[in-house]
């Protein structure tokens, strides 16, 4: 998947059925004395996004630029959702306010994961014909800025019949690839889309032929693409995988590779997600397929809706026996350029960015807990890494001891790293001032004053913090050690 780390920010319009999921967990220990029910001690609750919201944090989560067109309610969860959205990054300038109430899924879990009930809020009547000019026009002004676009049809009124032909028609003249999450039986809705992604019920409504076995499944989804005038059908089949065929009969079918099923919420936006942005960066449609399908079975794994980042995706790939010379160096995923920094601001403001640097030439006890002390400040570690010709001019000529792209790739194995960036200069200050960290960390040998960026990050009114060393653990004392050992 040589193809696959060259991943760059795109621009990707994500359309759709946006709701808010409710989580309230608790405990189960006695019956009503009102009625023969459970009674359910709630002892925490949590917010989290679903249907076209979910495939959108997923996007942005994984560094790309996203916007979204939909509409929610004029209530305290419409609010919820438009806020947590902004905090991700996302653009939130096509987000409507209409008076339908903002689609709910409220969910009671007891013991942490055993569902007792869920309570729905909604209006699924399709949107009235003012709502749709109004999203169809944004929808026309802006389409030429994205890359992509997804459809997230959950069937909550969004996407009428005439709504979605528009916007698949608008979207093919201008030369930009449409994949659609389906839940209509309606197959005419969604012709000429660049893919559709049924799971295995929806794709029997959609073509109303058997979908029982493998080998009906293929024949449907082979169906289904010619009656469309698809590119591309990606069926999920839960515990029997995916498959992806395209309107010339190639197929390709994936075993799942989820180890434990929790909660199948969520896994079709995860897998519409990563197809787009895997897609938008030219990524060949089997690889992307590949890495969707690891997304999927890391989804189904957790409980609930859940963000899945690249980092995970790439390491489920290599525990699972993957062949790593497929994907490319293991940690690419967490690699940034410098002027990469400013979008990575950009794009969280609303959370706190730490910053480091060094050498991290023999790695050892010290580094991890600095690291991890480091992490724990913030949201975001970036971590800052001196290039092999840096080492050099600042330890010696017998430094480093393990080359630029080595360091890089046991730094990246350290799941409380977030970001990479390699720089060629002696000091951090042009990572820093295109980080705007919100904290600066240092070691226990440096001194306030003589911190590099001080200045750059208490002017925007953040901190700077002097971390201790685990005493007697250094890199010149371990290559001091075992200089002492051979000569002995």
């Amino acid at each position: 998947m040589d193809n696959f780390v060259k991943i760059e920010s795109k621009n990707i319009l994500v359309v759709g059925d946006v709701m808010l999921d409710i989580y309230y967990r608790g405990i189960v220990e006695r019956i009503s004395p009102e009625a023969p029910v459970p009674v359910f001690l709630a002892e925490d609750m949590t917010y989290r996004l679903g249907g076209a919201a979910n495939v959108a944090v997923n996007i942005a989560e994984n560094r790309q630029s996203v916007a979204i067109l939909s509409y929610i309610g004029q209530d305290e969860n419409g609010k919820i959702i438009k806020s947590i959205l902004g905090s991700s990054g996302i653009c939130t300038e096509y987000l409507v306010e209409t008076k339908r109430p903002t689609t709910t899924k409220c969910r009671l879990l007891a013991g942490g994961s055993q569902q007792v009930i869920r309570i729905d809020k909604e209006d699924s009547s399709e949107m009235e014909d003012t709502l749709q000019e109004k999203l169809f026009q944004s929808f026309i002004q802006h389409v030429e800025e994205f890359d992509l676009v997804i459809l997230s049809d959950y069937m909550k009124g969004i996407f009428n019949y005439d709504f979605t032909r528009k916007i698949i028609v608008t979207a093919k003249q201008k030369g930009i690839h449409v994949l659609i999450d389906v839940k209509d039986k309606r197959a005419d809705k969604y012709k000429d889309a660049y893919m559709l992604k049924p799971n295995r019920k929806e794709l029997g409504l959609l073509t109303g032929l058997p979908v029982k076995t493998k080998s009906e499944v293929k024949s449907a989804s082979e169906f289904l693409c010619r009656k469309c005038n698809c590119d591309y059908v990606l069926t999920t089949c839960g515990a029997d995988g995916m498959i992806l065929v395209n309107k010339e009969g190639r197929q390709k079918w994936l075993s799942t590779t989820a180890h434990e099923v929790f909660d199948v919420t969520g896994a079709g936006d995860t897998v519409i997600a990563y197809m787009g942005i895997c897609l938008a960066n030219k990524v060949e449609i089997y690889q992307a397929m590949v890495l969707a399908n690891y997304a999927a079975g890391l989804q189904v794994s957790k409980i609930g809706t859940s963000i899945i980042r690249l980092e995970e995706v790439i390491n489920a790939f290599q525990i699972y026996n993957a062949d790593t010379d497929d994907v490319g160096s293991y940690g690419m995923y967490k690699r940034l350029k410098i002027d990469e920094l400013k979008k990575l601001r950009q794009q969280n403001k609303d959370r706190k960015i730490v910053f480091t640097n060094g050498c991290f030439d023999l790695l050892h006890i010290g580094h991890i807990r600095y690291l991890k002390e480091a992490a724990s400040l913030g949201d975001i570690l970036v971590v800052g890494v001196n290039s092999d010709a840096s080492v050099r001019r600042l330890k010696g000529t017998g430094r480093p001891i393990n080359v630029q792209e080595e360091r890089l790739e046991l730094l990246a194995a350290m799941e409380f790293v977030d970001y990479l960036v390699l720089f060629e200069e002696d000091t951090p200050l042009k990572l820093i001032e295109n980080c705007e960290p919100d904290v600066l960390v240092k070691g226990g040998d440096y001194e306030m004053d003589d911190v590099v960026g001080k200045e750059i990050v208490e002017k925007r009114g953040g901190e700077v913090k002097i971390l201790s060393f685990v005493e007697g653990k250094s890199t010149t004392g371990l290559i001091k050690k075992i200089i002492s050992e051979e000569n002995n």
